[in-house]
């Protein structure tokens, strides 16, 4: 069974479907139901859920009858329970909770990130030493909620049916001297031992191309049959989710340029080893 946040995802683009083959735009469709036209736009990007009396109201005005019209209500009711994740609703922001179960629905996952080791291939040290620098700063029994979130994420995604998971890393991000020699020490040995079971690979500074990006960004993919794919940016205090088929494609061959300037995977181990031994020779 899918999650509400995919199964509001697939209600959403359903109705910004039948919307548009019945020629109304999200005006019309917010003062049938007396809304704001914005919260159209979050109901066809999946971003709330919606009330069946407000459900029948659009589907009569769209024109959607018969087994349609039951598969969509079927939606809005599974859109409307509770996720998979709602026990740690004290520990997500609310623009990262959509997120989270986007995650543990996606059948690939592609992740570019140049500054920070990516928070699914992080140890418990490293997570509370970038925890400890937040702002505000978490209480302890919050901070144990996060890397309880974090690890359990982890261990949905490296799950025997899991995702297909790939990261692409700025060299940056391995030298980022996080927590202290010891720390960030024990952090890129799991890298290099976790690099035999995903793909990953480094972008390192004396890398024979230009191509890189100074953000992060993360590719989710499912399957065609249930939802579109999304493309995810978050900044400090907020997050975007692009599901556009021309922000997909384009994001995705940003990522595949990046992968082609990267090292290969044996020789983004042997990098992450030389990182963790000038580490170590430092620290001596």
């Amino acid at each position: 069974m899918l999650n509400p946040t995919i199964q509001r995802r697939r209600l959403g683009n359903a109705l910004r479907r039948a919307r548009e083959r019945a020629g109304k735009t999200q005006d019309e469709a917010a003062e049938r139901i007396d809304a704001a036209a914005s919260k159209i736009s979050r109901l066809e990007l999946g971003q709330s859920g919606i009330k069946l009396t407000d459900l029948a109201l659009l589907l009569d005005l769209y024109g959607v009858r018969d087994e349609q019209a039951d598969s969509m209500r079927e939606l809005a009711r599974a859109g409307r329970q509770r996720g998979r994740w709602s026990g740690y609703r004290d520990a997500i922001p609310d623009w990262f909770r959509q997120y989270v179960d986007l995650e543990a629905d996606a059948y690939e996952i592609r992740w570019y990130q140049p500054e920070v080791i990516p928070g699914v291939l992080q140890v418990e040290p490293y997570i509370r030493a970038m925890s400890s620098t937040a702002h505000p700063r978490p209480t302890p029994g919050e901070l144990d909620r996060q890397v309880k979130l974090r690890l359990e994420r982890q261990a949905n995604l490296h799950r025997a049916d899991g995702p297909t998971l790939g990261f692409v890393l700025s060299e940056s991000a391995l030298r980022r001297n996080i927590g202290g020699p010891a720390v960030i020490t024990a952090q890129l040995a799991h890298l290099a031992e976790i690099s035999h079971r995903v793909e990953l690979q480094v972008l390192p500074f004396d890398a024979q191309t230009y191509e890189t990006a100074s953000y992060g960004f993360i590719i989710l993919r499912f399957d065609p049959a249930t939802d579109t794919d999304v493309i995810y940016l978050e900044d400090y205090t907020d997050a975007a989710y692009l599901d556009r088929p021309d922000a997909v494609r384009a994001y995705t061959r940003l990522y595949n340029r990046l992968c082609a300037a990267a090292l290969g995977p044996a020789e983004s181990r042997h990098l992450i080893q030389q990182v963790a031994d000038d580490l170590q020779r430092r620290a001596t």
